[in-house]
């Protein structure tokens, strides 16, 4: 085989495992955009290396997005942006191939934006060795061998995210997408015509609310009991001329699934402008988070234009 034809056979390697290596970057760093380029950095590493020397190339190309990936998480650019309070995982459309694989439970639980939010309480090595176990199901033999530690000690950082993760997730068990779509949907019609009492009904005792302010503030907006969450639905939902004017036009409202929670997606022409997904327990509304920025919706957006969506909840906002 010439080098060309070499170069081609081992480009398509790499093509076969690109799926995998990016749902895997997503769930470490929480960011589409920036699993787009730890794959992208992985596929040079590959080009870089002496590939007749490499047994296993998924074992390989696994070792070295996560060690990318962790770098990334380790950098002081990564650490300041994480603990100023401004960041939320980014969303992404049921069906997008980043959120793969999602068979059981466990691996659908990794990609939810409730855990990969709850992952930011991890050391960039127990949210490595969470993932690998979880996700994809390495044992620790194979996991020791990604992160260069022993199998005593991948065991230990298992049992310490899992034990952190059990201690602040809300609920148990996944929620019956129709109840919860009919939740949401008495959600949206009580903030858009401002009953505050029904809103207030429908949120659980100890419910948050968590907003990046269209991307216009430094901070992450927390509000955190039940009548605050709902004054700021009202608030937010309750279409106005002048929310129309700063979105640019009369945007349509629909239902989707986003990390495999329900979602309300608003939608102006082929652009998705904003996004509110709820965490559901016990039947009620537990969490909201609200995600507006342009850069964070980017993937979102691209997804959207190849859906075929249901008819919208509102047609015109």
């Amino acid at each position: 085989m010439d080098s060309t034809a070499t170069d081609r056979f081992d480009t398509s390697r790499f093509e076969a495992s690109r799926n995998r290596l990016a749902s895997l970057a997503y769930r470490l760093l929480g960011s589409a955009a920036d699993a787009e380029d730890a794959v992208q950095d992985t596929f040079l590493h590959w080009q870089a290396a002496d590939r007749q020397q490499i047994r296993v190339p998924e074992a390989w190309l696994t070792k070295v997005v996560t060690n990318l990936c962790l770098d990334r998480l380790r950098s002081a650019q990564a650490r300041r942006e994480r603990t100023a309070g401004a960041w939320l995982p980014e969303p992404l459309l049921d069906g997008d191939p980043m959120l793969g694989p999602a068979d059981t439970f466990e691996q659908r639980e990794s990609v939810s934006l409730a855990v990969l939010t709850l992952m930011e309480r991890l050391s960039p090595l127990e949210r490595a060795v969470y993932v690998l176990r979880e996700a994809f199901s390495h044992s620790h033999a194979e996991i020791a061998g990604i992160l260069d530690l022993t199998e005593s000690a991948s065991q230990q950082h298992l049992h310490r995210a899992r034990r952190r993760i059990t201690a602040a997730r809300r609920g148990g068990g996944e929620v019956d997408l129709a109840s919860a779509r009919r939740i949401v949907e008495e959600f949206l019609a009580a903030a858009t015509t401002g009953r505050t009492e029904r809103l207030v009904a429908l949120l659980t005792d100890d419910a948050t609310a968590i907003s990046d302010g269209a991307g216009l503030t430094e901070r992450l907006l927390r509000y955190d009991t039940p009548q605050r969450v709902a004054a700021v639905a009202r608030a937010g939902f309750k279409p106005t001329p002048a929310k129309r004017r700063l979105v640019g036009g009369t945007p349509a409202v629909h239902y989707a699934l986003v990390n495999g929670a329900p979602a309300i997606l608003t939608v102006l022409g082929d652009q998705v402008v904003g996004s509110v997904t709820f965490d559901i327990a016990g039947g009620k509304i537990a969490i909201v988070r609200g995600i507006a920025a342009p850069t964070r919706l980017a993937r979102l957006t691209e997804a959207w234009r190849q859906h075929e969506p249901d008819t919208p909840l509102i047609a015109q906002w």
